[in-house]
């Protein structure tokens, strides 16, 4: 039974184990031998935490077996992003200079976690303080893609995208502050879910007296749900999505039920699709895949689609003023002075930017024209297509490539589908969408109007009813 205890879904883990069809005790077990198989190839996690795991199903079986109700999780184990404060579990954030931090509290979203009864087997590997699309950081080994260990899993949920999808957890928490969840998701052929923006309270974010808010992008970062179904998502927002008081932007509770979500057709919905933005490169591979499955939201599930082009410029240059300005920049240029020498280039390039209150302001005024283009496009559409992102996965310890469809770009432009949804805070889902001839993951991204995420469910599990990918996981042994 261990053998097969990996490649069930969340959703039946949970079943089983409330009936007492399963053990919470055999469920762990499974998926800690499942980590000893993988862990020594993709390096997904950066503090495992099995004692803990063991322990916490222990307690969920006593609580079971005196006839105690329990949560919508119960038994089901789950990875946490390492940037998510877990206390007394080193959050370590891929930064030298948090190498030993133990929070002494739990984010929300871990609070609640714990309170649904899942079973939290450790952190998963980011890019350091997430500032980045890929897997590597100073002070762990480099997250490896579950497909092909010499390719990127994407990032910076990196540790939790080759968690789900190689079968060490069913669920597992990725936050998204330019594409963190969908990234990830596309590259590992999972289903990642960036709700709008307030679902999921945010709170506290990886912080530390010395330099307090390092990874607090207020009104970009999302937290959301990495799964290899998309029913899976909706059992897990059920837990994760409601108000907090520790959330200024937090929305009050949706409107429906999170797991009924799911459910219905998508007939006479009119759907916009963006192969390019107007301005994008796009490998060829990724365009094939992800214009055919447009096309089934046409020919199969009874929407109108439409090509569109959304009419803004490229708004990278914008999106990293707005992360300036939502970062701690005084206390980030106090660690360069202590840890520089062993943080990421890139990142302390970002950290010794001069930034002025005119780049800062620019940022701004782009967000709103953004947003203003795309509230417009949405008045005509019910949901807008676009690939997750411009390539397949490539080679491991590279920011990006540099070259797409022939055209040589900046080696972050294959990140262009995704960061501008934080911006707007609209909602917005990787679903995989098919395979390169050589076997790599490739992603659709499912877009919806401002705060309408129940529809983004219901068409990623129209989608994943027309064209499944369960099977696949299969081949991963």
């Amino acid at each position: 039974m261990w053998n097969e205890l990996w490649t069930m879904d969340a959703t039946t883990i949970a079943e089983k184990v409330k009936s007492r069809e399963l053990s919470p005790v055999e469920v762990t077990q499974a998926h800690l031998d499942r980590m000893e198989t993988q862990e020594p190839h993709l390096h997904a996690f950066c503090t495992s935490t099995p004692e803990l795991a063991m322990q916490t199903a222990r307690d969920l079986e006593a609580t079971i077996l005196r006839g105690d109700s329990v949560g919508p999780l119960a038994g089901v184990p789950v990875a946490v992003k390492d940037l998510i404060c877990t206390k007394d579990i080193r959050t370590a954030s891929g930064s030298p200079a948090y190498e030993n931090f133990i929070p002494d509290e739990d984010d929300v979203v871990v609070e609640r976690l714990k309170a649904a009864g899942a079973i939290i087997l450790g952190k998963t590997n980011v890019p350091e303080f997430g500032y980045s699309g890929v897997g590597h950081n100073p002070i762990f080994e480099t997250t490896c893609n579950p497909w092909n260990t010499a390719m990127t899993p994407g990032g910076s949920s990196a540790g939790s995208g080759a968690a789900v999808a190689s079968g060490m957890v069913p669920l597992a928490l990725g936050s998204d502050g330019g594409g963190s969840i969908r990234i990830p998701s596309a590259h590992c052929g999972i289903y990642g879910l960036k709700a709008s923006m307030g679902r999921v309270p945010l709170y506290p974010g990886t912080k530390d007296e010395r330099y307090p808010g390092v990874s607090s992008w207020e009104s970009l970062e999302h937290i959301g749900p990495m799964t290899r179904t998309v029913s899976d998502a909706a059992l897990m927002m059920s837990v994760l999505a409601g108000p907090d008081p520790r959330d200024r932007f937090s929305l009050p509770d949706a409107p429906y039920d999170w797991r009924e979500t799911v459910k219905g057709d998508l007939a006479g919905l009119r759907v916009g699709f963006s192969i390019d933005w107007g301005y994008a490169a796009v490998d060829p591979q990724v365009r094939a895949i992800v214009t055919e499955a447009a096309a089934v939201f046409e020919t199969e599930l009874g929407c109108k689609v439409d090509p569109v082009v959304p009419g803004w410029e490229d708004p990278f240059g914008a999106f990293w003023g707005l992360v300036a300005m939502e970062s701690d920049l005084k206390g980030l240029r106090e660690m360069v002075k202590t840890h520089g020498h062993r943080m990421s280039p890139h990142l302390v390039e970002f950290i010794n930017k001069p930034w002025t209150a005119e780049d800062l302001t620019d940022a701004l005024m782009t967000r709103k024209a953004v947003n203003n283009k795309m509230w417009r496009l949405m008045q005509t559409y019910d949901l807008l297509l676009t690939p997750t992102l411009a390539v397949p996965p490539f080679p491991i310890n590279v920011q990006g490539p540099e070259r797409i469809d022939g055209r040589m770009v900046a080696n972050t432009q294959w990140l262009a589908f995704t960061f501008p949804l934080n911006m707007t805070g609209q909602p917005a889902a990787s679903i995989p969408a098919g395979f390169t001839p050589s076997g790599l993951p490739v992603g659709l991204q499912i877009i919806g109007r401002h705060l309408d995420d129940a529809l983004v469910l219901k068409a990623s599990a129209a989608f994943e009813s027309a064209r499944p990918w369960k099977d696949h996981y299969q081949k991963l042994h």
